[in-house]
């Protein structure tokens, strides 16, 4: 078997070395899923992508997503990153999508460019799922904050995109700061829900210019701590165009994340919610960083 080539790239990036880390795989058609969790885990990124074909297939390119302990169905920042590596090693021209096949189905990814060289590149996720809200007083504790902390005029929800996550929204930037799970009570409260991973945020940033401050807990992935989530981010934007947040079921923000973990990452979020139809659509930068390859 043939080694197998990688690029490291940086997504929803402000610069080198910031947002959140991705290796693409390519000629990977032959790996096993037991090599691709291995060299996932080798890596050992909050995921790692193997695009298994080189050419279209339905008009995508077939493509699976591992974290050091499990396949995803879909993630955000690797789609962004995937499809500007597509764009970069495969088809090295200008083009103004890139559709990845997945096994939640296919998700569209729009290319911009500013001077030849891409800039954002937005993602078109699934219809969002809302499901029942969830009791405030017992998330307090397994986010280790006080329940007075967590902003009561908006519901504690579970919301999904593709991957689902448990919305929690939180009043100051000193109680995200300070949150932290506390795992025992998280493992027992979370493991009949329809979703395990935690999104909170709140309306205090670090950046003047940023409407929103997130933090993305992702321990049920193996992941203790996320930079940049951009599956979890598309759940928070159709959240809050249902709620109308900002006073409008139209959304079109910025998000900081990854501020705590040393990783600044910077995220844009659009969404328009109706009771039939909410299309999200997430976007951010992406930075090649380096190449390599497995020895097979």
């Amino acid at each position: 078997m043939a080694n197998i080539p990688f690029t490291i790239l940086d997504v929803f990036a402000t610069g080198k070395y910031t947002g959140n880390q991705l290796a693409v795989c390519w000629n990977a058609e032959n790996l096993t899923d037991l090599q691709m969790q291995q060299i996932a885990r080798e890596i050992n990124f909050s995921e790692t992508t193997f695009v298994t074909d080189t050419e279209p297939v339905n008009g995508g390119y077939n493509t699976r997503i591992f974290t050091p302990t499990t396949e995803l169905p879909f993630a955000g920042h690797p789609t962004l990153g995937t499809a500007f590596a597509i764009q970069q090693q495969i088809l090295k021209q200008q083009v103004e999508r890139v559709n990845l096949n997945y096994r939640v189905g296919q998700i569209p990814v729009d290319l911009n460019y500013v001077d030849s060289n891409l800039d954002i590149l937005w993602m078109h996720q699934q219809q969002p799922k809302f499901f029942d809200p969830l009791t405030a007083e017992i998330f307090a504790d397994v986010i280790g904050v006080n329940p007075t902390d967590i902003d009561s005029g908006y519901p504690i929800e579970p919301v999904s995109t593709g991957l689902p996550f448990i919305i929690i929204p939180l009043k100051t930037l000193a109680t995200v700061g300070k949150a932290k799970l506390n795992l025992e009570l998280y493992a027992r409260v979370v493991a009949d829900l329809p979703a395990q991973a935690i999104l909170i945020f709140c309306p205090e940033t670090v950046d003047p210019e940023r409407q929103l401050h997130v933090r993305v807990f992702t321990e049920c992935f193996g992941i203790p701590e996320d930079p940049a989530t951009g599956s979890a981010n598309g759940c928070l934007a159709a959240y809050l165009a249902k709620q109308q947040y900002f006073g409008s079921p139209k959304l079109d923000i910025t998000v900081e994340q990854g501020i705590e973990m040393g990783r600044s990452s910077l995220l844009y979020l659009r969404a328009d919610y109706t009771p039939d139809v909410c299309p999200v659509s997430i976007g951010g930068r992406v930075i090649k960083i380096a190449t390599g390859e497995f020895i097979l």
